[in-house]
């Protein structure tokens, strides 16, 4: 996958939302519910570096991987950062922001979960 795929992806998923931070921020979060699942910076020198929450389990696991690390400022909430999403498998991929969509959605109420499940 690449940036533009990823993205699109993030944005399919139901009740995705995107807000674009402006500086010094620089990041556009995809968002479900007001809570951020996944998000890209889009400053130099790390534009298009993309981050997403994963289990703890699975945090020491991708952060020993070349080209994953801990993401800045988040990495104790267990977010990694993927330097370059071309060089992660496809089904991966999907899978981690998947688990990420997953953990913020939880993170709702029941009844906004409902709104969103309903939403067409």
């Amino acid at each position: 996958m690449n940036t533009a795929s990823v993205k699109t992806h993030c944005g399919r998923l139901p009740g995705a939302t995107t807000k674009l931070h402006a500086p010094p921020v620089n990041v556009l979060s995809y968002q479900v519910g007001g809570k951020t699942f996944a998000y890209f910076k889009t400053s130099e020198p790390e534009r298009w570096r993309f981050s997403v929450r994963v289990n703890p389990e699975r945090f020491l696991e991708l952060t020993s991987v070349e080209g994953i690390k801990p993401a800045r400022f988040m990495a104790r909430f267990h977010w990694v950062t993927i330097v370059d999403v071309r060089r992660v498998p496809p089904a991966y991929l999907r899978e981690l922001i998947a688990w990420s969509y997953d953990k913020a959605l939880s993170r709702l109420s029941k009844r906004k979960r409902s709104e969103i499940a309903a939403a067409p």
